[in-house]
């Protein structure tokens, strides 16, 4: 049982790594974008950086709710399923939420 607890906790490791690298990624493509349009009068610029920031955050998220999951595996009792309960529904508002702002943007082309 041991080596199973050894290795759902490295999987959730690695989940949570690459959800943090998803985000960082994003944050450096939109960084880059940033510098590159920081003089441009483009007005879809910004737009066009929102989207593409949000939806890295969206992916980096949804990774950090599958590290949830499966740490929940390992410690299954009701005070850290309550508050995976509660971490879940905090990151689904928020990925609901930058989801509805990205289709806004869209549709507001």
């Amino acid at each position: 049982m041991s080596k199973l607890f050894i290795l759902v906790n490295y999987l959730v490791m690695i989940v949570s790594v690459l959800g943090m690298l998803v985000i960082l990624w994003g944050l450096l493509m939109v960084l880059k974008d940033f510098v590159q349009k920081l003089f441009s009068d483009d007005p879809n610029s910004q737009r066009l950086m929102r989207q593409k920031l949000g939806s890295y955050l969206i992916l980096g998220l949804e990774f950090f709710i599958a590290a949830d999951i499966i740490r929940t595996i390992t410690r299954p009792d009701w005070n850290d399923i309550g508050m995976l309960a509660a971490i879940i529904a905090l990151r689904t508002v928020l990925s609901y939420f930058l989801g509805l702002e990205l289709k806004e943007k869209i549709k507001g082309k």
